[in-house]
């Protein structure tokens, strides 16, 4: 049976593998479940003493050792916040059971072309905004005197926030430095006309190389090596100044190309500060006007003190962006009310009542907030970015997770609630999709919009259907037992990958709630007991308040983890049963 033909160059790698076998890390670090093979590297996720994920890159083949600690001095002295900077590198010597390798965040996401090869062509904006973070980096590497040579859409990677990171920096070493005979493999590396002849990397090569990426998101497709047909030809909805880009950055001379990054990304900026994206007929079909007009609102309003990176999500009443913060330089997330919202002084109210109500919790598991702040109709408060996005994202990416995998999470969000309970806080919309999860793989409640403190009787419709209460869809009063029932539904979701209770619309959901029909076969008995509770229709049935329901959820751990390790156990004696068994002769043998 024939392999299936690779769809890119980047392969994921289950357990240790064979070139890491004989590596002993630091006391109390441990090696994580992720790792990936790319051109002549592997990079595999350990976790360190501090619970923070890293990325231990290694050159599986010993001939490529000092074309690895070459690349590791190189981003150990690059500084942008698109190229992930060397840690630490660990030499291989006598008596040492690690090294050669070095040490980078871990980078959560997919490759532009994964997800190419998944959803096909993307929007203008989208474009337009990947090709300004790229361009920011090839600008700053140029600048330094280096190349690239190697700018892919599977070198580039966009994280669930919108974070853009370069990597395949093994290339973007002096050429003198890289082993003879190696390049690049041009199955997925775009090939600038001049390369006819070989590799040649150049300022140039690294332009074109970016217009390919901006080609193969506008068409779905990378050019081919000889002439690139016009932009407009295959994307005939592009606006004429977004194709003038992109096809002088694939001009087939050089010469004809921009002089420099640095002037490719001006054009950039007048053509994201003016209405050239706007075109008869497409505005509303597409929404790409309506959500230009709110960048170019945001950036005038925050310019003096932030730069608008990207856009993270966005719902009925505000949108939230990737954000540069000026005066710290650190990147952070901004929440901005729309400006069709912000008319109304109530919204206006309640939205800043929402930053209030969260910047009064101080927890490890709760999202932190900096500042508050509006100019003319924009509105919006500043939070701690969280890199690796949502639970819902997680488990859209990977799937279910196991028990293990949630364990500690569970303990530290119910920690939390009781944090926020014991203010007089109750969230009302908890949901995967509000519970976050920051570089260091830690679960932390966001999104406090509903919230409402205790004290005043809380009724009326509120939350989200596939985790929301009875008595919320009811419009009944609530309390501490709404915010209980809805973590149930997110263990239950994050376990099974699906919502705990069938229907498409909250009145099919009620009427499962209220009938009990809850599908807990798949769990072990001790969780099953537990979810059954959390997720009682009566809120006195459920537990009485976060402690005692973490308390309950401790002992589920400690009975699970026993049980698993009870299995393992006997799975190990059967196991060594039968390779006994299989050592002793045949009866009646020799």
């Amino acid at each position: 049976m024939q392999s299936p033909e690779p769809t890119g160059p980047n392969r994921p790698s289950s357990g240790i593998p064979p070139h890491l076998d004989g590596w002993l890390l630091p006391p109390d670090w441990r090696w994580g479940s992720s790792g990936v093979f790319t051109p002549y590297r592997h990079a595999q996720e350990i976790r360190d003493a501090l619970g923070r994920s890293l990325a231990l890159v290694t050159a599986p083949d010993p001939a490529h050792h000092a074309w690895l600690f070459r690349e590791a001095r190189h981003l150990a002295h690059r500084s942008h916040p698109m190229v992930p900077t060397t840690y630490h590198f660990w030499q291989q010597h006598a008596g040492s059971r690690r090294g050669p390798g070095y040490l980078r965040r871990w980078i959560t996401g997919e490759t532009i072309g994964e997800r190419l090869r998944r959803s096909g062509a993307e929007t203008i904006p989208f474009t337009l905004r990947m090709i300004r973070s790229v361009g920011s980096a090839l600008a700053y590497l140029h600048d330094s005197g280096s190349v690239h040579g190697a700018i892919a859409p599977d070198t580039t990677y966009f994280t669930p926030t919108g974070r853009v990171w370069m990597l395949g920096w093994q290339w973007a070493v002096p050429r003198d430095e890289i082993p003879p005979g190696v390049t690049p493999d041009l199955r997925w590396t775009p090939q600038p006309p001049e390369w006819n002849g070989g590799w040649a990397p150049s300022p140039a090569s690294d332009q074109w190389q970016l217009g390919a990426i901006a080609f193969a998101l506008l068409t779905g497709e990378v050019p081919s090596p000889g002439a690139v047909p016009p932009i407009r030809l295959a994307r005939p909805d592009c606006p004429a100044t977004v194709a003038e880009l992109v096809d002088q950055m694939l001009a087939t001379a050089p010469a004809e190309r921009f002089s420099s990054i640095a002037g490719m990304l001006r054009r950039i900026e007048r053509i994201s500060g003016t209405s050239a994206l706007s075109f008869p007929g497409t505005e509303q079909a597409s929404g790409e006007h309506t959500a230009l007009s709110e960048e170019d609102r945001l950036r005038w309003a925050t310019g003096d003190d932030y730069e608008v990176l990207a856009p993270l999500g966005a719902g009925a009443y505000g949108s939230v962006w990737r954000v540069r913060d000026l005066s710290l330089e650190r990147e952070v997330a901004l929440k901005m009310l729309h400006p069709a919202v912000a008319r109304n002084a109530t919204a206006v109210a309640r939205f800043r009542r929402e930053a209030q109500l969260a910047a009064q919790l101080q927890h490890p598991a709760i999202v932190p907030i900096f500042a508050w702040d509006s100019k003319g109709d924009v509105n919006w408060y500043i939070m701690e970015l969280e890199e690796e996005g949502s639970v819902a994202d997680l488990v859209k990416r990977s799937g279910p997770l196991t028990f293990g995998e949630l364990a500690s999470q569970v303990d530290a969000i119910l920690d939390g609630l009781a944090v926020a309970h014991a203010n007089g806080i109750i969230h009302r919309d908890l949901k995967p999709e509000n519970i976050l999860i920051d570089r260091y793989r830690r679960w932390r409640i966001a999104d406090f919009g509903i919230a409402h403190a205790m004290g005043a009787r809380m009724a009326g419709a509120s939350g989200t259907p596939a985790f929301a209460a009875p008595e919320q869809l009811l419009g009944e009063e609530q309390g501490v037992g709404t915010d209980l029932f809805a973590i149930g539904g997110i263990v239950h979701f994050a376990l099974s990958g699906r919502q705990p209770f069938e229907g498409g619309d909250g009145r099919a959901i009620l009427a499962n709630q209220l009938a009990g029909k809850l599908q807990l076969d798949e769990f072990p008995e001790a969780l099953a007991r537990w979810l059954e509770r959390a997720l009682a229709a009566d809120p006195e049935d459920r537990f009485h308040d976060a402690e005692s329901m973490r308390a309950a959820w401790r002992q589920v751990v400690k009975v699970t983890q026993r049980a698993e390790r009870s299995a393992g156990n006997r799975l190990g004696r059967l196991v060594k049963r039968v390779a006994t068994a299989m050592k002793r002769p045949p009866a009646g043998g020799a």
